[in-house]
Order: structure tokens, then sequence, then C-alpha cells
């Protein structure tokens, strides 16, 4: 009787054929899964003052998208809160065109901010699966100071920075704002209704950093990523 005897590395190369034949046959989502774009919880206060903004937050919402195009993209959560305690949030999309169809839905309703709510929902899907960043636009903070920045130190531990773009200039509501960012590793920056292109800015800066980090945010040409950069540590 001949035997045959097989090479150790002919052998390595058929293993390595017989692997890459089956990731081949590995279901599209499952490779997709791999390679998981940047996920942004965007929170928008919707009490009563805040149409104006609400309408306009809705017209610059494209430019998380489109500022992240050649990164592959950001996956995007609304969240929403109005009128005695009633809290929302949408399905997590990647389409703009979604997101604005969503938003056009919503008409805001006189109440009190829910902050904490926001922050409790954030470590939640967070567990989940991990988010990037979380955006807060509102005006004014009507809560528990301490409790946020308790929230806001568990979202610094488990590395969700808290950017919060501030409407007008209520100074107690910019102290606690400013500590929430601090706290968490994130940012803070303040606007005014006249100042859309730079709320706009600010998205697309914060969507940068979610899909490629410190240094994707480095290489943006704009004041507002500047001004965020200032206050992230790398």
């Amino acid at each position: 009787m001949t035997t045959k005897h097989v090479s150790n590395k002919t052998s390595k190369k058929q293993e390595l054929s017989e692997f890459l034949g089956k990731a081949n046959q590995l279901p599209q989502r499952l490779v997709d899964s791999v390679n998981s774009n940047g996920r942004i919880i965007f929170a928008l206060d919707a009490t009563a003052s805040r149409q104006a903004s609400w309408d306009r937050a809705c017209q610059l919402q494209s430019e998380m998208f489109s500022a992240t195009d050649t990164m592959g993209g950001i996956q995007l959560q609304l969240c929403y809160y109005r009128g005695f305690n009633e809290f929302n949030f949408s399905p997590w999309l990647q389409d703009s065109n979604a997101l604005r169809h969503f938003m056009h839905g919503v008409q805001c309703q006189g109440g009190h901010t829910q902050l904490e709510q926001v922050l409790n929902h954030s470590l939640r899907e967070h567990a989940d699966k991990a988010i990037q960043a979380l955006i807060i636009i509102t005006d004014a903070v009507e809560e528990d100071v301490d409790r946020l920045c308790n929230k806001a130190g568990q979202m610094g531990i488990m590395k969700i920075p808290i950017f919060i773009f501030q409407e007008g200039f209520d100074p107690t509501a910019q102290r606690c704002f400013q500590q929430l960012a601090k706290i968490s590793n994130g940012a803070y920056a303040n606007f005014n209704d006249q100042s859309a292109k730079q709320l706009a800015d600010l998205l697309a800066a914060v969507a940068t950093y979610a899909a490629g980090g410190h240094s994707a945010l480095q290489k943006l040409n704009s004041s507002s990523a500047k001004q965020l950069l200032q206050q992230l540590r790398p």
C-alpha cells in the first residue's frame, strides 16, 4: 500500500480556502453587522416654546447624514419629550427622508423638561448596542441638576459623550448643560434663532465624530468642529 503524504503547507492552504468559502456563504446582514455605523441619539425638547426650533431642526437634520457619507454613514434615533410626562422615540434610521417624515408628524405641546428620561433611555439603548453620541437640543432645565449630573457621569463611564446645544441665553440652564457635557466628556454650544448655519455645522461635526472619532473631527475644517475639539478629550 502506498501512503500519500500531504505537506503541512498544503494542508494550511486547504483550511484557508475552506474558511473563505464558508465566509462568503454568510448571510449579508451578518457580514454587514461587523461594520456597524456610528449610532447617535438625537434628543429634542418638544415642549410648547420649541415649535420654531423643532421646525428648524427638521430642516437641518440632513446635515448629519450627509456629513458621514464618505465614512459609511450613521444610524440615528430621534427621541423627544413634551406634554405631561410624554416621552417618545423613533426606530433607528439611516435615511434623512425617513427622519424628516417622522419629525413632520410631531407637534410641540406644553410641559416640563424630561432630560433624565433622555439620559436613562440612552443608557438602555447603549446596553443593547453601543451608541457613540447623544445630541440634546433644548433651551431650559426644570429638573434636579445633581440627579442629571449623576446620570451624565454614568454616560461618561460608558463613553457616551453628551453634546448639548442650547437655544437662548438662560444662565441657569447654561451652567447645568455645561456640567453635563463636561462630566460625560462631551461638549456644549449656544445658538440663537438667527444661527441656523451654526446649528447645522454643529450637527455635522457630532455626526463626523460619531462615525470617525476624534481624528475625523480634527480633519473637519469648520469653526464648529474646532469649538467641539476644544472641549473634547482625545
